[in-house]
């Protein structure tokens, strides 16, 4: 069953929180680079849980992480370390903030060598799932197959976020994701 239909077997404010993120973030292009990292470590942090866990927790996240700011993010301490694990808004894993912080660093060097996160991103498209994850485990860490491939389908890098008779997929469409010319 896609995302799409299993949003409709759901109810309450469980559809609506679902039914935002599917209608209105998940699969279009992102070309914040801040945004795209956030992304990121959302969907490093989903690994093992559901995404529903992540949906509820996104503003804790975007709080605790300074609003996903990749420069800040870069320079954490130790304290800061310390801080983020005991925020109850976030998954207090220390294995996923460690990630957090390193995959910041690493995309500050990809900044500068490819101009943004994104530049870099649209350097290395089109490639299949397999590519797409050796590259990322070659630039960030915690970033295994899953992770990699729900990550690029969120941010319009690979189809099959949306069926194609979902109202959604003609939205994305007309935002012109990656995928449609590769």
């Amino acid at each position: 069953m896609s995302y799409c239909s299993y949003i409709e077997s759901m109810t309450g404010g469980q559809k609506d929180m679902h039914k935002d993120y599917h209608d209105n973030h998940y699969g279009f292009p992102i070309h914040d680079d801040n945004e795209l990292f956030g992304r990121l470590i959302l969907e490093i942090n989903q690994a093992g849980l559901s995404w529903e866990i992540i949906l509820k927790k996104e503003s804790g996240f975007r709080l605790a992480y300074d609003s996903f700011e990749i420069e800040k993010i870069a320079s954490y301490t130790e304290a800061d370390r310390e801080r983020l694990l005991k925020d109850p808004g976030i998954i207090r894993n220390r294995l996923k903030i460690n990630a957090a912080i390193e995959n910041a660093r690493a995309i500050l060097g990809l900044q500068k060598e490819y101009g943004s996160f994104e530049k870099w991103l649209a350097f290395h498209h089109p490639k299949s799932k397999e590519e797409w994850v050796k590259v990322f485990k070659k630039a960030f860490r915690f970033t295994g197959g899953e992770i990699v491939n729900e990550f690029l389908m969120s941010i319009g890098m690979l189809p099959g976020a949306h069926a194609k008779t979902c109202p959604v997929y003609r939205k994305i469409l007309n935002e012109n994701p990656l995928w449609i010319n590769a």
